[in-house]
């Protein structure tokens, strides 16, 4: 009875940890999610994707109507940026938010308590997550009040939503490592400012890649954000006719999508792992 009675009780000491281990999630996930939203915190956001969508169309709409997209509107061609934007505000969020709990010695609390290294990161990232859903929202209907449509299958939109969102979860997870790294809420938020911005200004986000000087062209086409913004333009689609001629979204074509799902699985990869190695060899 004792040879077989012990394996009956490892089974159910593994079950209670794991049950332990799911408890710590979501607790330490409310934690960060409850005062985001009671104190307003959240409403950054929803006004984000709706602030970068005016100051994106307002003051460019008239200038690449008149200089052409190849698409029907400009809203149609722009509304991927502002997805991108959403997502890279987010992570700046999850940037402080690591270095915040690294820089005041919450990370070493946790350390000290009976929990699994990797809970007080799972949380930030479920919290993460969450912001980025409010803000997709906000930027999908951010971009159908100026005019977006999708106009592919239900599989393309739901793709649409879907590389949005993983996206998103790419960049929060670099971010999240990055601040974790850097144990400098202010000095994270600096960092991370700028290269959304320049990359973002210097991709097919905003413009075609025809209107930069040919001698940057190839690093516009090839960068990342521009590999996103195509992909997210692609399962948007667009109107059959512009003008008389044939608009000029691109076909969804394993080709297309390659190129911006193997970056989102590189950053996820790479983030992962110095993300394992960072809370591990801290415990």
């Amino acid at each position: 009875m004792t040879a077989t009675a012990a394996p009956a009780d490892a089974w159910l000491t593994s079950t209670r940890a794991t049950q332990s281990t799911l408890q710590q999630w979501w607790v330490l996930t409310v934690r960060l999610i409850v005062p985001s939203v009671t104190t307003g915190e959240i409403l950054t956001a929803v006004l984000a994707p709706a602030t970068f969508t005016i100051s994106f169309y307002i003051p460019l709409n008239r200038v690449m109507s008149f200089s052409g997209t190849g698409f029907s509107s400009y809203a149609q061609f722009m509304a991927p940026i502002v997805i991108l934007q959403a997502a890279a505000f987010t992570a700046i969020s999850a940037a402080f938010r690591s270095a915040t709990d690294e820089v005041s010695g919450l990370d070493r609390r946790f350390d000290a308590m009976p929990m699994h290294p990797l809970v007080p990161t799972a949380a930030r990232m479920a919290a993460n997550v969450f912001r980025a859903s409010v803000a997709m929202v906000s930027a999908l209907v951010s971009v159908h009040v100026i005019g977006f449509r999708f106009h592919g299958s239900w599989s393309h939109t739901l793709g649409f939503i879907g590389l949005g969102m993983l996206i998103a979860l790419a960049f929060n997870l670099g971010a999240d490592v990055i601040g974790t790294v850097t144990k400098s809420p202010e000095a994270t938020t600096q960092m991370l400012v700028l290269p959304p911005l320049i990359l973002g200004m210097l991709s097919t986000g905003l413009s075609p890649v025809k209107q930069f000087p040919s001698w940057v062209q190839p690093f516009v086409r090839n960068q990342p954000v521009s590999q996103f913004a195509d992909g997210l333009r692609a399962l948007g689609g667009d109107k059959t006719l512009f003008n008389g001629k044939p608009s000029q979204v691109s076909e969804v074509t394993w080709a297309l999508m390659t190129p911006p799902l193997l970056w989102a699985a590189a950053i996820i990869v790479v983030s992962l792992f110095f993300t394992y190695r960072l809370n591990m060899k801290r415990s």
